[in-house]
């Protein structure tokens, strides 16, 4: 997909602000014409725009629209000459009326593009049946490849869509249909009633066969007034007999009972409709009316408690967006936070407090804030309410400092000014800028008045820095008894270079090992606000085996344990019982890890020891894939094959002792699918693929079979005879796993031949035939071609560097970041150079292409952090072994 832009695609936050000073957008009519999708020679489609609105103040503007070809353009009943007009991605107006009482009609008729890359409006064909789908996925600034418009958030307007599409499919939008035409040529067009205001990134289309399943909302407000609400759940329909609707639909009725009690505000938006879609970039999208989801989350195969709960909390997720984000919307894409960390924090809430999933605050503490540590600690940190000056620096900001930490920073506030405070601000906060646009001021003014509390030092300290605060406790001792106790906290802003100096409420839990368990013996709430606070309550004490700073996980800070309470938890951690605070340490000595202050074998010695004691099956399976990460790229190559083997030989030990059928069995199954790719576990390959009935209860789903697919052909041992059974297993079960599947398996040989293919594939975003790969073939391709080492991969690096800037510029934002991380040749060895070679790479290329833009620098300043990261951590190990 090519940019057809030249410079001007990349709107900036002047322009943006200058088009809202000038214009107020009063209505938009969007018709599109799909009734040839199924034809694969139709590239695009017919998009017809009529959009009302007033100028005051300029007799000139622009519209967006990345186009793949304009037909007419007609301005207040006057036809508008194209050559002038078109520019790149945009189209400029003028001579426009000013004021109230004349406003504005413009008309653009065009034809855009069907996309492959998960932007715009994305069609697919199903390899199950051939059948063809279409759906679009907008934000932040994707709704211009479908319709001509005024892209940014705070132009909204009511939408009214129109849509021609094969007649029998099913077509959605953010409204139901107000009715359907049938014609006489196998198309019928769906009229949709208009929208209530808003933004055009949340504007949607969906088209085609789809399986839908249909419910009913129904809730009595305090008005006594019924509130209807049609549900339905929709999805491919190869995909019918593995799809749960019900499940999805009852989660719905219970979000939406939940988030009815807490902001007080009934839902706004008619119907709620939940569709699955295949090659989606994301984990959802909040469209009002009709939220996309990835259909990931409609498991083919065997799915963990985990994979349920995720599933639900990106659910919940979503759905606090019909408040935060879609009835209140922010006025540019700075205060991206305002509404990704509310519903990050508030879907996690709804998840623990509103489904079955009452341990969802472990799962994120062991898992979504490790997130926000990591992006915490990039080059491109920034602080939640960030400095995003044009579209391509918004793109790359939907990171885990704007949803993670900024989930856990208001976790934080919940705690520090009153989960009532918090809810009550909320609630004035949805009145008083109901369908309109805000920035952080305004949520600030709804805070305080709710608490009582001046909430700016809180924001400045929280929501104005970047960084990780460190808490740590420190001791002095008399006579074996504590005499002073401290918590502190440290850490550097690598944006502004100042002390980090937050504001915590947090308690401090106190852990001894009692008859062989570490068990809590007491923890006390405390408040921060400098640099440090003395702890009265342990003097006088003999030192606990473990002190946990942030007991419970109510504030952002990673941990610094003392040596005694770091030496507790590698020898107890698994006799923890507490699931939270085992969650907790865990993640603290993965961050260890990560920073180069824990070799990584004595976390995976703790692994071993401790991880088959994890009763959450989420954080059981993060751990194993911490624990692969750490061998493949924080143990020097010398000491890779043997702590590969023994934790395959732990994870085996797991795999026989499960209970059959059970999530521990399946998580283990597939952790030692991902470790076999290293040339272990090979009989445990062979015995799956082969049929044999080695583990009772386990089931050859495709997501397993596939993985040991994967398994075989990376570890070298896929001969002709496997390949060809391969190649039958991929035709014989045509599915969306498959074909990712395949095109992983057979990138992963170690066969020159072919990692020079897919390495020019990727790169090209091309197939050997020219057609275009699609988002996922190029990270499915990208990820088996990443399966070797680097003495088998280095050799086809010569011509990446060269083509960082063409693939910039030819490919959309997210499929060049896609192919420039995908290809990015993060796992090396430790050299004897002060710099290696690859980071020396990075640093030349850099310093050469000083113009280049500051999306795809940053991109590459990200993954030189994580080669350097993976260096240093490999140094540590080494210099450990050196010293024994």
């Amino acid at each position: 997909m090519r940019r057809n832009s030249g410079q001007n695609e990349n709107l900036t936050r002047d322009e943006a602000a200058w088009r809202a000073q000038t214009l107020k957008v009063h209505s938009y009519r969007v018709e599109l014409d799909l009734g040839a999708a199924q034809d694969p020679q139709v590239t695009g489609y017919r998009s017809k725009t009529t959009i009302e609105f007033e100028a005051d103040g300029t007799t000139d503007t622009f519209l967006d629209f990345i186009h793949e070809s304009v037909q007419s353009i007609t301005l207040n009943g006057a036809a508008v000459d194209r050559a002038q007009a078109v520019n790149g991605s945009r189209i400029q107006l003028t001579g426009l009326r000013q004021g109230t009482q004349t406003p504005n009609t413009v008309i653009i008729d065009a034809h855009a593009s069907y996309s492959r890359s998960g932007e715009g409006l994305h069609r697919y064909v199903d390899p199950a049946d051939g059948a063809t789908y279409c759906y679009t996925q907008f934000e932040p600034a994707d709704a211009r490849r479908v319709y001509a418009n005024f892209e940014q958030p705070d132009l909204k307007a009511p939408f009214t869509f129109v849509v021609r599409a094969p007649q029998g499919w099913h077509v959605g939008s953010n409204q139901s249909p107000s009715r359907i035409d049938a014609h006489g040529d196998g198309t019928s067009t769906t009229h949709f009633a208009p929208t209530l205001p808003i933004s055009t990134y949340i504007t949607t289309v969906l088209a085609g066969p789809y399986f839908v399943a249909t419910d009913t909302y129904t809730r009595t407000l305090e008005d006594g007034t019924e509130l209807v609400i049609p549900l339905n759940a929709s999805c491919r329909a190869s995909l019918e007999p593995h799809f749960d609707a019900q499940n999805i639909m009852d989660l719905t009725r219970a979000g939406l009972d939940y988030f009815h009690e807490l902001f007080d505000y009934p839902y706004p938006w008619g119907k709620y409709d939940s569709a699955f879609v295949p090659e989606y970039n994301l984990g959802a999208m909040e469209n009002p009316g009709l939220v996309t989801f990835t259909e990931q989350y409609v498991f083919t195969s065997r799915a963990t408690e985990a994979q349920y709960e995720a599933r639900s909390n990106t659910l919940m997720h979503e759905m606090v967006h019909m408040w935060f984000g879609d009835l209140v919307t922010m006025a540019w894409w700075d205060d991206l936070w305002l509404k990704e960390s509310f519903a990050d924090y508030i879907g996690t809430l709804a998840n623990a407090q509103a489904t079955e999933f009452t341990t969802a605050w472990t799962t994120f503490a062991n898992r979504r804030k490790g997130w926000a540590y990591v992006a915490d600690q990039l080059p491109s940190t920034h602080p939640i309410v960030a400095d995003i000056t044009d579209l391509e620096a918004a793109k790359q900001n939907f990171d885990g400092i704007t949803y993670a930490k900024g989930a856990s920073v208001l976790k934080q506030l919940a705690a520090y000014v009153g989960a009532e405070a918090f809810r009550d601000a909320a609630r004035s906060y949805f009145r008083t800028h109901e369908y309109a646009n805000t920035t952080l001021s305004d949520f600030l003014t709804a805070l305080e008045t709710a608490s009582g509390r001046d909430m700016g030092a809180w924001a400045d300290a929280w929501l104005k820095t970047a960084g990780v605060p460190r808490l740590g406790v420190t001791l002095s001792e008399a006579d074996g008894m504590i005499s002073a106790a401290r918590l502190t906290q440290s850490g550097t802003d690598p944006v502004s270079g100042a002390a980090i100096r937050h504001p915590h409420v947090l308690n401090v839990g106190l852990f001894d090992v009692i008859d062989g368990k570490l068990t809590r013996t007491a923890s006390h709430r405390v408040e921060l606000t400098g640099e440090g606070i003395e702890l009265p309550f342990l003097t006088g004490l003999r030192r606990p085996d473990l002190i946990l700073p942030n007991d419970g996980d109510d504030t952002y800070a990673m941990v610094d344990f003392d040596t005694v309470s770091l030496a507790t938890l590698l020898g107890h951690l698994g006799t923890l019982a507490d699931p939270l605070a085992r969650a907790t340490c865990w993640a603290a000595l993965w961050n260890s890890v990560r920073d180069a202050k824990l070799p990584a074998t004595e976390f995976l010695a703790a692994v071993r020891a401790h991880a088959g004691a994890v009763t959450e099956v989420g954080v059981f399976t993060q751990l194993l894939a911490q624990a692969t990460t750490a061998i493949t790229h924080y143990l020097p190559a010398d000491q890779r094959a043997a702590e590969r083997q023994a934790l395959a030989d732990a994870v085996t030990g797991w795999l026989e002792t499960a209970a059959p059928g059970s999530d521990a069995q399946i998580a283990a199954a597939r952790a030692l699918a991902v470790l076999a790719r290293g040339a272990v576990a090979g009989e445990f390959v062979d015995a799956l693929l082969a049929g044999e009935p080695r583990y009772e209860g386990l089931i050859l789903d495709e997501a397993l079979r596939w993985s040991l697919w994967t398994a075989k052909a990376a570890s070298g041992t896929l001969d002709d005879a496997a390949l060809a059974r391969l190649e039958a297993d991929a035709l014989a079960h045509p599915s969306a796993v498959a074909t990712a599947g395949r095109l992983l398996a057979l990138a992963a040989r170690p066969d020159p031949a072919v990692k020079e293919a897919a390495f020019t594939a990727v790169l090209s975003g091309k197939n050997p035939d020219s057609s275009a790969l699609s988002n996922e073939a190029i990270s499915s391709t990208a990820a088996g071609f990443l399966l070797g080492t680097h003495e088998l991969l280095d050799g086809h690096y010569a011509g990446y560097w060269p083509a960082l800037e063409e693939i910039w510029e030819s490919m959309s934002i997210g499929m060049a970041t896609r192919v420039i991380s995908g290809l990015f040749p993060t796992a090396q060895n430790l050299t004897a150079e002060d710099t290696h070679p690859v980071v020396q790479q990075v640093d030349t290329w850099l310093r050469e292409h000083p113009e280049a833009p500051r999306a795809l620098r940053r991109i590459l300043l990200e993954e030189r952090d994580h080669l350097v990261r993976s260096l240093a951590a490999q140094r540590v190990s080494t210099q450990q072994k050196t010293a024994v």
